[in-house]
């Protein structure tokens, strides 16, 4: 089959690895542009493109995909693999594709559609996510479904951790949807929408923590939020609220205190939350490096944490 893949993130190239390594390589890859990274914002190309080049697949790198729209049908594409791409398809690329255009979304639909998926199983506490493979129709996300395979979530599960295994799980379910889309077999499964709920692109200040609510919660939104976007707090430090970014792993205890009241007791910091009360191990204060709890203790005097 005359296969292109849409792609940006990460999480897509051991997917994109598995088709260079068992024959049937893309005739094209469509990315995002290169973006500014870094301190010195340096032009960087995504990850995918770099190992497209090396194999020597072409590449295109629109702002906005419709813009190539003739040069993707001159390629005859017959199947269009989207994953992670970051753009919306528009209808003149959405039927491009002679057999079909699918997606592969991180999780397992209905449940959570939109882009920060991943994260938002860890912070509901759900035992188990996966990879489903679904038509791409104009709705985000609510496309019928061909398959879908599932993984447990464990209970230290990082955003970061999950992320990956993950992207490992993709290679197997993609191989599988080929596989039916050449023999014609493919189902499609309606979803229902009742039963699904869109979650947005997560920015930097989603990460500031609310002590009001549960540990338990709490404890798994750090979990959830590391490495993107991160959780911080305000500390209380000489009077002045200074930023100061908390690491899981961290420890549910059974402690009274108010939200956002701290006990500091032979290096440990304890934090109060809505119940019950969490203990830290790893912060950075704004401006300085990753540090133990003891640490941070040791060169500074908090007095509390904004609890809002």
């Amino acid at each position: 089959m005359r296969l292109i893949f849409i792609a940006t993130g990460e999480i897509a190239l051991p997917a994109f690895r598995h088709l260079l390594e068992h024959g049937l390589r893309p005739i094209a890859l469509v990315t995002q542009p290169d973006k500014p990274t870094g301190r010195h914002q340096t032009l960087t190309p995504p990850a995918i493109k770099v190992e497209a080049l090396a194999a020597g697949i072409p590449v295109f790198q629109p702002e906005k995909i419709g813009d190539i729209t003739a040069e993707l049908a001159a390629l005859e594409p017959e199947v269009l693999v989207v994953m992670a791409y970051g753009q919306i398809l528009r209808a003149n690329i959405l039927t491009l594709a002679s057999k079909a255009i699918i997606n592969l979304h991180a999780s397992l639909l209905p449940k959570y559609r939109g882009a920060a998926c991943i994260q938002a199983a860890i912070d509901a506490g759900d035992r188990e996510t996966g990879i489903t493979a679904m038509h791409v129709v104009r709705e985000l996300d609510a496309g019928d479904m061909i398959l879908s395979t599932s993984i447990p979530i464990t209970p230290d599960e990082t955003g970061g951790s999950l992320h990956d295994r993950l992207a490992e799980l993709a290679p197997s379910v993609l191989a599988e949807t080929l596989e039916l889309l050449a023999a014609g077999t493919a189902p499609r499964i309606p979803q229902d929408a009742a039963a699904s709920s869109y979650i947005s692109k997560l920015e930097r200040d989603d990460g500031r923590l609310d002590w009001s609510q549960d540990a338990a919660a709490i404890e798994r939104r750090i979990r959830a939020y590391d490495p993107w976007p991160g959780t911080f707090t305000l500390a209380t430090e000489d009077g002045r609220a200074k930023r100061l970014k908390i690491f899981p792993p961290v420890t549910v205890i059974d402690q009274h205190l108010s939200p956002g009241e701290i006990a500091i007791a032979d290096g440990q910091l304890v934090v109060g939350c809505g119940s019950g009360a969490l203990r830290l191990e790893t912060v950075q204060p704004d401006g300085s490096r990753k540090m133990s709890a003891a640490d941070y203790l040791r060169g500074r005097k908090p007095t509390g944490f904004n609890h809002g």
